[in-house]
């Protein structure tokens, strides 16, 4: 499978802003190819940009700036092969567990043995994904950047990143290990960065999207972690920004995957 994306970005900063951007494709040592460009520019200037390793295949790209000004981002890639499989380290299956700021399982603890009491394994992820994409309603725009797990289920609507989150919230609620994952999700519309969960059942990470939005075997990671605190796409670590545009592509060379909710998918 080849994969083509795209991210095009503008913002404005304000003086000493520092910005930290997750918008590359995870690096994983399966793919036969994998061709990248990055630029970024501010009053036509190249921008120095220090890579910064993340968990699970993810990086980092930071910048600093000391002025106020203008900056314009391109980020391309095309990648051939499927993601050898992770391992999972215990530090990993104990971290996504824990409850975590937007997705409070120890306060969902109850709902989640009314819900799925009886249910374990692989059947537990698909209970949950059911369940979640029947209670909630995709709805553009709903819901606010401080909402977690808890709000979600009580609003009963949100983005991709809301209904990621209240499904590892469940997961982890019976103590399945789920973290969310940032992707490039083919098929997707309208199409923009995704939010996706994955949990790690029958000693393999699982990838299961809520929304149902797109298939999930041409997904293509950018990064993953307990939440969506971890993996922003832009975030200041410093300062402060206002983003102007943002444009993301995502293609799969060939033709569309047909998506079975019923099948265990690993991210790709």
């Amino acid at each position: 499978m080849e994969r083509s994306v795209s991210a095009r970005l503008a913002f404005r900063t304000t003086a000493h802003t520092k910005v930290a951007m997750a918008i590359a494709a995870a690096r994983n040592s399966g793919y036969s190819s994998f061709e990248e460009s990055l630029s970024v520019t501010a009053g036509g200037a190249d921008v120095p940009l220090t890579e910064v390793s993340d968990h699970h295949g993810g990086r980092f790209h930071y910048m600093e700036f000391d002025e106020p000004t203008e900056v314009a981002v391109e980020y391309t890639a095309t990648v051939a092969g499927r993601a050898v499989p992770e391992v999972a380290e215990l530090a990993d299956r104990i971290r996504y567990v824990r409850p975590s700021r937007y997705a409070e399982s120890d306060r969902l603890l109850p709902t989640a043995y009314a819900e799925f009491g009886g249910i374990h394994g692989a059947a537990l992820l698909h209970a949950v994904r059911d369940w979640v994409n029947g209670e909630l309603r995709y709805i553009s725009g709903s819901s606010r950047g401080t909402d977690g797990a808890v709000e979600t289920l009580l609003s009963r609507r949100g983005v991709c990143r809301d209904f990621a989150h209240l499904a590892i919230a469940l997961l982890r609620s019976k103590d399945i290990p789920a973290r969310l994952a940032a992707v490039y999700a083919p098929g997707l519309s309208p199409m923009d960065f995704h939010a996706v969960a994955e949990a790690y059942v029958d000693g393999a990470w699982h990838v299961i999207d809520p929304t149902g939005l797109a298939p999930r075997e041409s997904m293509l990671r950018i990064t993953a972690g307990r939440d969506s605190s971890d993996t922003a796409f832009l975030s200041t670590v410093g300062g402060s920004l206002t983003l102007t545009q943002l444009r993301v592509t995502a293609v799969v060379n060939g033709g569309l995957p047909v998506e079975d909710p019923s099948r265990l998918v690993a991210l790709g």
